[in-house]
């Protein structure tokens, strides 16, 4: 016989109804939970990067450059007159004394003129000869006429004082003693005209001969050109030193002004360094450089920082103070480092590889360890060759990350793995 069981659905209902409030507690705990969980940080591969400390003391301020040797003694050879190249006696890269014959010219005109100098030159000297013989023999005879005169007014000066002292005893007429004055006072008069004459005599040949002098020197310099264009037909290096270049060759027609040879000293070299335009604006003569030669390091100072910018970079040129090493030689390539200037008591890191003086960057700490590295805003200063000074953001002792790190911009946290 069936029995009928009492009902308990309300009890189920009830328990349905905790069961699905408790789940959907549960769900709302969870997802809040994960919506307060931070991503995921990727992980880095420690041995891709490149760490360093941060350290507080002396930091030298570096710049550093690429550049070339050149010579200090650089002498181009030009051409002093239209003229055709007839041969080369020497050719790059001999070694050369001031006198060494490099090519000989031929200008027929210049020969011609050069002979033409020259007689012109003996003829203005022949003509100064002849002229001095002229006007000493006028002046001798301006001066014979003078003593001449000089001697007849003597006499008649002796003869009026004579008459005179005998007109006073009586002993001749006063007629007589008068006829030797005027006598003696027109000779006086006479005399002095003589004087003034030959004193312009004098002054006359003077002008005349300095006249004809200069145009002996005019005629003199003149052949002194014309000789050394015809010499110049033999062209010499000047100066100690290499043949480097000859721009011309044979058979070719140069005009003046033009180069013929490029005659350098390989003994005494300086150094060409291209600095950056963003890190040039430091570089000052005299601060001390160093010249890598890749066969030994050289010191030298900064003599010159050139004024324009050409292709993003400033010309500095270093005097080598030091002996240079064996294999030194005109373009060779070299590098340079530049001492800017000591700082004394700052804070300072290796360089980032996309740190720039007087900016502020993101950088990624690492913490924990060692075991992640988070992303801080450090503000950096004065820069150096491998260094860089902190203003603000790092304490002594940060252990940062300097390698390039941009593959990860858009997290500021890394796990070190």
């Amino acid at each position: 016989m069936d029995i009928q069981r009492p009902s308990n659905a309300r009890a189920k209902k009830i328990r349905r109804i905790a069961y699905g409030t408790v789940a959907l507690l549960l769900l709302g705990g969870v997802t809040y939970g994960l919506s307060k969980l931070r991503p995921a940080a990727p992980s880095v591969d420690r041995a891709t990067i490149w760490p360093d400390e941060v350290k507080r003391g002396a930091m030298v301020r570096e710049v550093r450059g690429l550049g070339t040797l050149v010579p200090e003694d650089i002498r181009w050879v030009p051409a002093q007159t239209t003229a055709h190249v007839d041969k080369w006696v020497l050719r790059p890269p001999a070694i050369v004394k001031p006198s060494s014959i490099i090519m000989e010219l031929s200008d027929p005109t210049v020969q011609k003129d050069a002979v033409d100098a020259e007689y012109q030159l003996k003829g203005a000297e022949a003509d100064y000869q002849n002229l001095k013989v002229q006007v000493n023999s006028d002046l001798m005879s301006q001066k014979a006429t003078e003593a001449s005169v000089r001697s007849d007014y003597e006499q008649a000066r002796i003869q009026h004082e004579t008459d005179e002292k005998l007109a006073d005893e009586g002993l001749t007429s006063r007629l007589i003693e008068r006829q030797s004055k005027v006598k003696s006072e027109q000779l006086a008069i006479r005399l002095q005209l003589e004087t003034e004459r030959t004193k312009i005599a004098t002054d006359s040949a003077t002008a005349k001969l300095a006249a004809q002098q200069a145009k002996v020197e005019q005629m003199k310099a003149l052949y002194q050109l014309k000789r050394s264009q015809l010499e110049a037909l033999h062209v010499r290096a000047g100066i100690d030193g290499v043949l480097q270049l000859l721009p011309v060759d044979v058979g070719q027609q140069v005009t003046p002004g033009m180069n013929l040879a490029r005659v350098a000293n390989p003994k005494k070299l300086r150094a060409e360094i291209k600095i950056a335009e963003t890190q040039a604006k430091d570089v000052m003569p005299g601060q001390k450089a160093n010249i890598d030669t890749r066969n030994g390091i050289v010191g030298g100072h900064v003599s010159r920082v050139d004024p324009s910018v050409i292709n993003g970079t400033v010309t500095v040129d270093v005097t080598i103070d030091d002996p240079l090493p064996p294999g030194a030689r005109p373009d060779l390539s070299v590098d340079g480092t530049i001492t800017l200037e000591n700082l004394k008591d700052v804070l300072y890191v290796g360089r980032p590889v996309h740190g720039q003086s007087d900016s502020t960057i993101g950088i990624f700490k690492i913490i924990d360890d060692g075991a992640e590295a988070v992303r801080v805003n450090v503000k950096l200063g004065r820069s150096s060759v491998n260094t860089i000074e902190i203003v603000q953001g790092l304490n002594v002792g940060d252990k940062v990350i300097l390698s390039d790190m941009s593959a990860w911009d858009n997290f500021d946290r890394v796990r070190l793995k």
